[in-house]
């Protein structure tokens, strides 16, 4: 036996029951603060940046209810950049592109995360090797609405109205490649009709023409429509989820109108450059999470429609790898294509 255990041994042997019971519960208590301590070891030396890579939409939205809550946490200022672009290449390439060191986080939607590897010829970043997930936050099936000035009442008659002025009605979207572009590249491809693809560069300006009478339909998420329905100034047509919305029960579902496997749902999450290590990776795991399923966050983005999620990176990566040949598939069927 080596002679510097020795001692120990005896020392050990004289101690009492409770004493013994009273160094496992200390081994026990240093164990736990060395993993708490490992958990919480990274913290950001300087402002931390989210990226954002479309402008006035529910991504924007989510960010700045989410960055007062992560600077409280992380003890440095939390600012939100709006990138927008390319269908939100830009904004992702410029995260994908940074320093892995959890100062730079991506707001990701559909469409640069999932979308844009099939639409676009070139891409600047793989969303799979280039990004690190964070947590998947939350997800929604959207609305199909249509300007007031336009004469139906409801998705069927909108289909009637299309082909009878076949090639004369035009949509809205988020953005080239966003889930409102290819959600209503499957409802032409589903019904047969021919409506003029007007992209924006995010969520209000497509609104504000959409309210306006610019545009003539759209799918857009609750949240950002949700008022002008309310108001009278959009007419709320159907959903593109496998249920009604509890808020809106007398409005149907494009499945239950007869469009076989008919579900398009929108979803953000947040994402680092690739390389970002683990501990830094889980620490804003663990940070935005808790912000998403905190009560007063979670209440006001139920209130727009959102189901929370806030996932594990894990758990995020896998829908990401899921998503992208889900909306390939699509991409493909429909022939939609980048502008």
């Amino acid at each position: 036996m080596n002679i510097f255990f020795k001692p120990l041994i005896l020392a050990w042997r004289g101690l009492s029951a409770g004493s013994v019971a009273g160094v496992l519960s200390a081994v026990g208590f240093l164990g736990g603060f060395s993993a708490h301590a490992q958990t919480a070891a990274w913290a950001p030396t300087k402002p931390v940046r989210i990226i954002v890579p479309i402008v006035g939409s529910t991504n924007d939205v989510l960010a700045r209810l989410v960055a007062p809550k992560l600077s409280e946490a992380l003890g440095q200022p939390v600012l939100v950049e709006n990138k927008p672009g390319a269908g939100g290449n830009l904004g992702a390439d410029l995260v994908a592109k940074s320093a892995p060191d959890g100062h730079t986080i991506l707001v990701g939607y559909n469409g640069p995360i999932a979308i844009n590897v099939t639409l676009f010829d070139k891409m600047p970043y793989d969303p799979v090797r280039d990004l690190a997930p964070i947590t998947l936050a939350v997800e929604s099936p959207q609305y199909l609405v249509a300007t007031s000035g336009l004469p139906v009442k409801n998705a069927a008659e909108l289909v009637a109205l299309a082909k009878a002025r076949a090639g004369k009605l035009s949509y809205a979207s988020v953005a080239v490649g966003s889930a409102s572009h290819l959600t209503m590249e499957m409802l032409k491809t589903a019904a047969g009709v021919d409506i003029i693809h007007i992209p924006y560069k995010g969520a209000g300006p497509a609104v504000t023409d959409l309210v306006a009478g610019n545009v003539d339909v759209a799918f857009l998420v609750p949240g950002n429509v949700q008022q002008f329905i309310k108001e009278g100034r959009l007419k709320l047509l159907a959903t593109s989820g496998k249920k009604r919305f509890p808020s809106t029960p007398d409005v149907p579902t494009l499945l239950e109108l007869g469009y076989t496997d008919f579900v398009a749902t929108s979803w953000i999450g947040f994402l680092a450059p690739a390389g970002t290590p683990k501990p830094v990776i889980d620490r804003l795991n663990k940070e935005i999470t808790q912000i998403l399923k905190s009560s007063d966050i979670s209440e006001r983005l139920q209130a727009m429609e959102f189901e929370v999620l806030a996932t594990s990176p894990e758990a995020f990566s896998q829908w990401i790898r899921s998503e992208i040949p889900r909306w390939g598939k699509v991409i493909k069927s429909t022939g939609a294509k980048a502008d």
